[in-house]
């Protein structure tokens, strides 16, 4: 099987990039599970954040708001950002940060919108466009996008060896042979392992394993409630639907890449700290999973060529806002990788910023 574009993993970042793809070039999808998105983007919090992953990450996640908006994948949330009276400096500090962004911030006084709020946590920043992200329905979509265009995606397809021959890639896989011109690396937290089989140097791409807890409280998480974080990164929880609540540690343990699992002294840690912050009482621990978020060392994604192997293209290090970025990311990927102007969504995105030569 001959293509003009193999890609490596068929999460958020490989079935996004393969629908803008599809249109323009022969393209297939590799997964190595027998269904994608099975480690990171079917393990996701589900939220979209314009101030998640600092202000370097803001402006992918911002021109993906569109996008996402006319997909009908957002659903109004909004965040409350939380901190003790010490706080009160890294508030101003947080929202001088995204002062020029458009992103509308203001201080408010947090027990107004989170009932049961312990008094200590006096300090409240309203991110009013955070927003519930239906992170299966953009997956599935993005695939279908593919498919309809032409895409074919292979199941149980773990990359084994590649080889270049003929000026493109045979690709040995769990699934068979495919050659193919050039080949997408967006196999996530598996992206150095990927990357060695063509002989590229690893980018030094660290899995980090987080976890979340859905509970039942008692009384039920208040409808309307916003997404709830705190200031100094120590935890996030937010509403699900039938009064459950999602609650995180905001965990960052770094792992190889694996099927992760919950550790039970991380899901007492987000307990703990929930108690910490309002007056529910725990009725229930209903479910508790983990995934994973794969970070470069800088802590920006990589997208780009390899500047020592041909053919070779990085889709990669999106960390834990691979999904609220998807639409911009796949857009400038795309551009990229088909040598062809920048949608307008993107066009004031610096590609230089992501490139994988940044790293010497």
């Amino acid at each position: 099987m001959s293509y003009d574009i193999a890609i490596v993993g068929a999460g958020i970042a490989g079935a996004s990039l393969a629908a803008e793809l599809a249109p323009h070039a022969r393209v297939i999808l590799l997964e190595a599970e027998s269904q994608p998105g099975y480690h990171s983007t079917g393990r996701s919090a589900a939220f979209w954040s314009e101030t998640y992953g600092g202000p370097r990450i803001q402006p992918l996640t911002s021109a993906s708001g569109p996008a996402l908006r006319a997909g009908g994948f957002l659903d109004p949330l909004g965040s409350l950002h939380i901190g003790r009276a010490g706080d009160r400096a890294r508030a101003e500090s947080f929202i001088a940060e995204f002062a020029h962004s458009g992103i509308g911030l203001h201080a408010i006084d947090p027990a107004s919108l989170v009932p049961g709020l312990r008094p200590e946590w006096s300090v409240g920043v309203l991110e009013a466009s955070c927003a519930y992200i239906d992170v299966a329905g953009l997956h599935a979509a993005c695939l279908g996008t593919a498919r309809r265009a032409g895409a074919d995606l292979r199941a149980r397809a773990a990359l084994v060896a590649a080889r270049r021959e003929g000026g493109g890639w045979l690709l040995q896989t769990g699934a068979g042979e495919v050659r193919a011109e050039m080949v997408v690396n967006a196999a996530g937290a598996w992206a150095d392992p990927v990357a060695s089989l063509f002989g590229a140097r690893p980018l030094c791409i660290q899995p980090y394993r987080r976890t979340l807890v859905q509970l039942r409280t008692d009384p039920e998480a208040p409808h309307g409630m916003p997404h709830v974080a705190d200031l100094s990164g120590a935890f996030y929880f937010k509403p699900e639907a039938g009064g459950k609540l999602w609650l995180s540690p905001h965990d960052e343990t770094p792992v190889d890449p694996s099927d992760v699992q919950p550790e039970e002294m991380d899901v007492a840690i987000a307990i703990d700290r929930l108690e910490g912050v309002v007056d529910w009482k725990i009725a229930a621990v209903e479910r508790k999973w983990a995934g994973l978020r794969s970070f470069a060392p800088d802590r920006l994604p990589i997208y780009g060529f390899d500047p020592q192997v041909p053919g070779l293209f990085w889709c990669a290090g999106q960390g834990g806002f691979g999904i609220q970025t998807a639409p911009a990311a796949a857009m400038l990927a795309a551009a990229l990788l088909l040598g062809r102007t920048p949608d307008p969504l993107v066009a004031a995105l610096d590609p230089a910023d992501y490139a994988p030569g940044r790293f010497g």
